[in-house]
């Protein structure tokens, strides 16, 4: 379906040109709400104080991975309401505190105050850090360790706008995407847990809007980016709609711009190339951009065709970076652009995996559907 001007827009005279203008410079000066910090939302909260909840509940999550434990390890099993999770019923909390004291105290003494050393640079997802070197380690297989989150830049690479440009040739070419002014589509996902598979609904409008919705038994989970302001509502959450900050805000709108790939060049800023590497046995080429202090995001070319094969894009948090990866396959032509209709999205606590059944370009969208989202309810 090609971009047609709305008729109103091409008849309108200055005087309504003009307040339309004022009005958005009205909406833009609007202050964006504000994200509760843990200490607001959470009693008990000693160390991690002084950061969104969205970053505090990250970071439970980092735990977790890092150590190889679910939250009943520190919890208790019987922690069913979020005011038991604050009880200190096992000294391990007590530990986690000072764990999280003594790692900021090396970082800040011996690294300046940067992130280098976190609770995976020693636990490895094992709950006690081992002591001593492993000899099956040393002289057995060779063990492929994921790159860096950080990836310099590769002598002897291609130059960036090269890699992005093929990337933009495959999928439909700048002038074709340059056109591209919406995004509708709706398949089902199934996540991480016993439900099975949920249906999905995905609404986007250039530039930078997006709304993701999964529809589950316990009601609706959905982030919404408005080109502004992200929320998240989903069920069983401390917080039942809760305004994103900080680079999870980044994240969300990294995931809305990209919906739009003919400015990627512009989404982020210090764009560089690695080293290639293989996902799948298929050669890919890396590409890594972020903006200072916020975002940074690695990408994954194919080397053949120059399609995303995958993303992962990082959220800082005080204890460490929060990777979601988003895996990209079964492209198909959509009204001559290529749309991946597989994605595979994970995070530190979740995954779930995608399959469009319908998309729809260039299709009139509803604004209120990047309103905020009303709090999630059970399906009747």
């Amino acid at each position: 379906m090609s971009r047609v001007t709305h008729p109103f827009i091409a008849l309108a005279s200055s005087a309504v040109v003009g307040w339309l203008a004022a009005v958005a410079i009205a909406a833009q000066a609007r202050p964006a709400e504000k994200a509760p910090l843990a200490e607001e939302v959470f009693t008990n909260v000693r160390v991690l104080r002084g950061i969104p909840v969205d970053e505090f509940m990250g970071t439970m999550g980092f735990f977790s991975a890092s150590l190889g434990m679910s939250c009943e390890d520190c919890h208790g099993a019987s922690d069913t309401t979020w005011e038991n999770y604050a009880r200190d019923v096992s000294p391990k909390k007590a530990t986690a505190r000072r764990m999280i004291q003594m790692m900021t105290s090396i970082n800040q003494a011996s690294f300046g105050g940067r992130m280098v050393v976190t609770c995976y640079t020693c636990h490895r997802g094992n709950a006690r850090p081992k002591v001593t070197p492993s000899l099956a380690a040393l002289y057995g297989a060779t063990l492929l360790e994921d790159m860096d989150d950080v990836i310099p830049a590769a002598k002897g690479a291609p130059m960036v706008d090269q890699v992005l440009d093929k990337y933009l040739q495959a999928i439909g070419g700048t002038q074709r995407l340059a056109g591209l002014t919406s995004f509708v589509s709706k398949g089902t996902s199934a996540g991480y847990g016993p439900e099975g598979t949920r249906p999905i609904e995905i609404f986007a409008k250039a530039p930078n809007q997006r709304t993701m919705t999964f529809h589950t038994l316990d009601g609706d989970s959905t982030t919404t980016y408005d080109g502004r302001v992200a929320w998240s509502a989903v069920p069983h959450k401390p917080v039942p709609v809760l305004a994103l900050a900080g680079s999870e805000l980044d994240g969300v709108r990294l995931d809305a711009e990209l919906m739009f790939p003919a400015r990627i060049k512009e989404s982020l800023g210090g764009w560089r190339v690695g080293l290639p590497t293989e996902i799948d046995d298929k050669p890919v080429q890396v590409v890594q951009g972020s903006k200072p202090g916020g975002v940074l995001a690695t990408f994954y070319f194919d080397s053949e065709s120059g399609l995303l094969t995958r993303l992962v894009r990082y959220a800082n948090s005080r204890v460490g970076r929060l990777p979601t990866q988003i895996d990209y396959s079964d492209y198909r032509d959509v009204n001559g652009i290529k749309v991946p209709f597989h994605l595979k999205i994970t995070w530190l606590d979740g995954q779930e995996d995608v399959t469009l059944t319908d998309v729809q370009l260039n299709v009139p969208v509803d604004p209120a559907r990047f309103a905020k989202p009303a709090a999630p309810a059970a399906a009747k």
